[in-house]
């Protein structure tokens, strides 16, 4: 019996550390950048908002903190939030201890991608090999993350994933962002959260918004995604 606990143990311990392990920036990622954007002084006196995402959250989240300068602290979760299965073991440690006034979330692109092994970020341009998490682990990963957000008493926005060209790497099929959106915008009507739909917001606007033949955005699409996220966190912030 013991052995088989000590298993266990092991095998949950490899699952969730390998993504932490094996995890390396894309390329086009602001992730990248040796020159951070200043960073806007912490007011006590005004509400929190956590932003829970991936690189391409990283892009916006400084435009939106400044958009939102004086009316929040806008926080991103430390580092990259990856996919539903890392999101599943960090999730207590980005949410802390705080009250959250808003919290705005996605996940998505990196649980769509193609991985050496499945469940990690070991990053494959081969549609041979499996995705970090299938379209079912995701859809299971993700109601299970969403009930716990629900817990903390914020008000809760999606973001769906945004969309990106065929022949990107690590290889993602552009068809899956929809297949994913998808499956995500019922989990939110089921638990009843605001949706910001990202992926028809910027999708007009790829060509000259989005990094060549990449899943990132340049300053000005990233500019032009923050405008939509502060604009649904502004409406869910508490009145005066």
């Amino acid at each position: 019996m013991f052995k088989f606990i000590f298993a266990a143990f092991a095998c949950l311990f490899i699952s969730s550390s390998a993504i932490a392990e094996t995890y390396i920036p894309e390329e086009g990622s602001d992730e990248l950048l040796k020159k951070r954007k200043v960073k806007i002084p912490y007011d006590k006196n005004l509400p929190d908002v956590l932003i829970i995402g991936d690189s391409i959250s990283i892009g916006y989240t400084p435009f939106v903190a400044q958009l939102l300068k004086g009316k929040a602290n806008v926080i991103h979760n430390k580092g990259n939030s990856q996919g539903t299965t890392n999101g599943l073991v960090k999730l207590s440690s980005w949410l802390g201890d705080k009250k959250w006034a808003v919290i705005h979330y996605n996940f998505g692109l990196h649980d769509l991608k193609h991985v050496k092994v499945a469940g990690t970020s070991q990053n494959s341009n081969s549609f041979d090999d499996p995705q970090q998490a299938d379209l079912a682990t995701y859809t299971k990963n993700l109601a299970v993350i969403t009930e716990k957000l629900k817990k903390t008493g914020a008000p809760l926005i999606f973001a769906t994933t945004t969309p990106y060209p065929a022949g990107v790497k690590p290889a993602r099929l552009p068809a899956d962002a929809v297949k994913y959106n998808e499956k995500a915008i019922e989990i939110m009507k089921k638990h009843g959260v605001l949706v910001n739909d990202l992926y028809n917001h910027i999708l007009p606007h790829l060509k000259k918004l989005q990094r060549p033949v990449n899943v990132h955005f340049t300053p000005e699409g990233s500019l032009y995604l923050a405008r939509k996220v502060a604009k649904d966190i502004l409406e869910k912030l508490p009145k005066k």
